[in-house]
């Protein structure tokens, strides 16, 4: 009975890590979707004049001659944004390394459906926007919000199988590598290459860092700051400082399990031998105890997935949301027009591309034996998360941003994303929320 006991439980240990995730990335989901709804009335108020501007208003960082002079919102979307796409890094290098990416059958099925999903949207994109201004923002469309997709799945509850969830989470976070290349090959000013070459020193220094097994975050971040710099002079968009910062953190422990279970257990021991009745404060020998088993566990852990446990509240709480309200608000009586291909063609790509690029691309890597449906998971199920990859939201209104230097092109490609990450969102909820017959599945009991 214990042995059977045991075997039972050990998935539940397994899949833990996963399910804290996608309950942060779920709830952070929620609130980036209320801070989105206030950016939109707010922009559409008397009050709208205070909304522009106030992202309008000048900051200034820096000392002696070295400053930096930004409007808020650009400190929002070229700063913070960095940070954002810091973490997006860890969580793909997380994932190639030990994740649902970390073998080629284990990645096939999430590495096409993202393809397919990047691909079919471009090209509807472009061909409605074919020979116009809009064309620059064939881009856009190709984006996955996972906060707001596992949002909605999460408001499913057990309905939805763990496989379905996982499939999810690794198909946006390869979403979110394409749509990391595309910004850094298509969307890129014109360059510096002093600046550039600068970059690539300090890169270079944190592959050094990395090589020489040096694990002191303080080393990263004065280095990745001065990447963010270089690459902000430079041309590229300094948010993929952020990403190449990701992929120097170390994934290597300083001990492993069985070094810190036998220093663990060593350190308890030490620390009951000075347990006395009536006796509430430690001794020193137990402090010492204490802080060298928390030294242990620090060490025991990667400073990959220490960073990323750190910074993943204040990204999916703090950033992304304040993202959302910089860049939501659009001016719905601002001339837009029903029929603006700008407009359709974001909409038919998140909506109508995503579907069939994600679950056409999907299907044939199962029928060509490249990968493996979840076991579980049905393909009316993929079907319906296709549906949810349609919710573009905060990658889509990034890109747009480097895509349109003109207000009345961006607002345009706002009303876009905004319509198609709600009949998206909503489409994939319905669809996911009905049996194979159509019918509503109670939940499991």
């Amino acid at each position: 009975m214990p042995d059977r006991q045991k075997s039972f439980q050990m998935p539940q240990v397994l899949v833990r890590p996963f399910q804290i995730f996608f309950k942060m990335e779920a709830a952070g989901g929620v609130l980036l979707l209320v801070c989105a709804v206030i950016a939109l009335l707010w922009a559409n108020t008397p009050w709208a004049g205070a909304y522009f501007g106030l992202w309008q208003t000048t900051v200034t960082v820096g000392v002696g001659g070295f400053m930096i002079s930004k409007p808020l919102l650009l400190w929002i979307n070229d700063g913070l944004m960095a940070i954002f796409f810091f973490v997006v890094g860890l969580e793909i290098k997380r994932e190639v390394l030990v994740g649902e990416l970390a073998s080629p059958k284990k990645a096939g099925l999430a590495l096409a459906g993202a393809l397919g999903g990047m691909v079919v949207p471009a090209v509807i994109y472009a061909v409605l926007n074919a020979g116009t201004d809009g064309l620059s923002g064939w881009g856009i469309p190709m984006a996955t919000d996972i906060a707001f997709a596992l949002g909605v799945l999460a408001l499913l509850g057990p309905r939805v199988p763990l496989g379905l969830k996982v499939f999810l989470t690794a198909l946006a976070i390869v979403d979110d590598l394409g749509a990391v290349l595309v910004i850094a090959f298509f969307y890129t000013a014109e360059i510096s290459w002093g600046a550039l070459g600068v970059g690539a020193g300090v890169l270079a220094a944190l592959l050094v860092a990395n090589r020489l097994r040096i694990q002191r975050p303080a080393v990263y971040v004065v280095l990745g700051v001065a990447l963010w710099v270089a690459l902000l002079k430079s041309g590229v968009h300094a948010t993929l400082a952020g990403v190449l910062l990701a992929l120097t953190i170390p994934a290597r422990r300083r001990i492993d399990t069985h070094e810190f279970l036998a220093r663990g257990n060593e350190l308890l021991r030490t620390f009951a031998r000075d347990v006395r009745p009536g006796k509430t404060e430690p001794s020193t020998d137990q402090r010492d105890a204490v802080y060298a088993l928390e030294i242990a566990c620090r060490h025991v852990e990667t400073p990959l997935v220490r960073m990323e446990h750190a910074l993943h509240g204040w990204v999916a709480f703090g950033i992304v949301p304040l993202f959302a309200l910089a860049n939501a608000g659009v001016s719905l009586g601002s001339g837009l027009a029903p029929g603006d291909p700008i407009t359709l063609g974001i909409l038919a790509g998140l909506f109508i591309g995503k579907q069939v690029g994600v679950t056409g691309f999907a299907w044939l890597a199962v029928r060509l034996g490249w990968a493996e449906r979840p076991l579980g998971v049905s393909w009316r199920q993929i079907h319906g998360v296709s549906l949810l990859c349609g919710i573009g939201f905060t990658m889509s209104l990034f890109i747009a941003n480097l895509a349109f230097d003109d207000p009345a092109l961006l607002d345009r490609a706002k009303v876009g994303i905004l319509t198609a990450s709600l009949v998206a969102g909503l489409g994939g909820w319905f669809m996911l929320s009905r049996g194979a017959n159509g019918k509503a599945q109670p939940p499991a009991s």
